[in-house]
């Protein structure tokens, strides 16, 4: 008997997978893959479920003989594995990023004749239903809360980047890039007192007051799925800290990363050129302490961010307020420096993993933007923050979009860089 191989990447079953069944069984033997959930987060599908629960569900469907694991989205190893005849696919992945894959597949198969076959993908309300609700799913607070600390035991590192607006999480939520047959994405979104601020116009000082801020979540939480790491600036005091993180974890936040910083917040960029106040390493271990006896749920993390080397405090400060801090109940350790050159981070990282091989490490490479992920993993850094990115790029091509209306007295000359009001509102989801 011949065999036919297709891919699922759900936890949900609807009409569209059960016609690719249904027409697979016309061409022999079929067998499933499930793709692993590491795969899956590159392929920008969340799980809901655990592997093993949707290897049972795909085994209980009429018409499947076998499941198998799929570790890869691209399908050199299970076809060099399986070498079916037949490979069955929706007609969904002819355009866009997966085309890539769909031509892995066609190179694979032509090497010893085998044939794709490809389906009218299912269009009716039943399967746009069940879409919308695993999407609702993943948005939910007690799902999106938790898929932080999942994030950090699945992927070699976070990738995180900031919004600043429903728009801008749009942007983070739908960016998916194709590069070598690879689909890659942001895993995480940061929202930035800087770029919150920024887009209000009020100096990043601590101004802006958490009401206004939690509507920034708001207004991200209600388009996007990924998880948040809100920038918590000093914490405020402890006594308000302690709400705050009530808060957060009402929304679905799925962390907060305070400085040990007191006093009047001023921006790290601008290091000892401003004064700036370091909190004692008793009075952030107290403020972390209390944050951790306030929350309700284990998914919650408090992230100690140091600034010893931003102020040139040395090294040996850093890391020794890095371990009280753990020690103190932090979730997680970031370190910052304003310094072009990555030494002083990496030598930090390091250092900190000699002691400790758990705690994650998150950075924000800002200023020394030379270095690669990879390289910061191989380092022990968990999360990688691309802090203030889409806010520095808006504001130049903006600004420059002004100037030429006011040069040319009319909006021609600036049409040909601007995206198109189309593009822009196929961003945004209908119900």
């Amino acid at each position: 008997m011949k065999t036919v191989y297709t891919c699922f990447c759900t936890d949900v079953i609807h009409d569209g997978h059960l016609n690719i069944i249904k027409q697979a069984q016309k061409y022999g033997k079929v067998i499933v893959g499930a793709l692993t959930d590491e795969t899956l987060i590159r392929y920008n599908r969340f799980p809901t479920v655990s592997l093993e629960d949707r290897i049972k569900l795909y085994k209980s469907l009429d018409g499947v003989d076998e499941v198998v694991v799929q570790n890869d989205m691209l399908y050199d190893d299970i076809i060099k594995t399986i070498h079916p005849d037949y490979v069955i696919h929706g007609d969904n992945w002819k355009e866009g990023t997966t085309s890539a894959i769909r031509q892995n597949v066609i190179n694979l198969l032509s090497e010893y004749g085998g044939e794709l076959i490809e389906v009218g993908y299912t269009h009716n309300e039943k399967v746009k239903k069940i879409d919308s609700q695993l999407v609702e799913k993943l948005s939910m607070p007690e799902y999106r809360r938790k898929r932080l600390r999942q994030l950090i035991k699945l992927c070699p590192i976070v990738k995180t980047m900031e919004a600043h607006s429903g728009l801008t999480g749009l942007i983070v939520e739908k960016t998916v890039v194709e590069r070598e047959g690879k689909l890659d994405q942001f895993d995480a979104i940061w929202i930035s007192s800087l770029c919150d601020s920024t887009e209000k116009g009020k100096p990043d000082i601590e101004l802006v007051d958490m009401t206004s801020r939690f509507r920034t979540i708001e207004d991200i939480t209600e388009v996007t799925t990924k998880p948040i790491i809100f920038d918590g600036d000093t914490g405020g005091l402890t006594e308000h800290f302690v709400y705050t993180v009530r808060s957060l974890e009402r929304m679905g936040v799925s962390a907060v990363i305070i400085e040990d910083k007191k006093g009047l917040k001023k921006n790290s960029l601008f290091g000892t050129e401003v004064q700036q106040t370091q909190a004692t390493i008793e009075e952030m271990c107290s403020k972390i302490a209390a944050g951790k006896a306030a929350q309700l749920s284990d998914d919650f993390m408090i992230i100690a961010r140091i600034e010893s080397l931003i102020l040139e405090q040395g090294m040996e400060d850093a890391l020794a307020r890095a371990f009280a801090f753990v020690k103190a109940g932090a979730d997680g350790i970031m370190i910052h420096s304003r310094k072009k050159d990555p030494t002083e981070i990496l030598e930090f990282c390091d250092k900190f993993r000699g002691k400790d091989k758990t705690t994650p490490i998150v950075v924000v490479p800002s200023s020394f933007n030379t270095i690669t992920e990879d390289e910061l993993a191989a380092h022990g850094v968990n999360i990688v923050i691309y802090a203030n990115q889409l806010t520095r790029s808006a504001f130049p091509a903006m600004q420059k979009t002004a100037e030429d209306i006011l040069r040319y007295h009319r909006a021609k000359e600036v049409d040909d860089r601007l995206m198109s009001i189309k593009d822009i509102i196929t961003l945004i989801d209908e119900l």
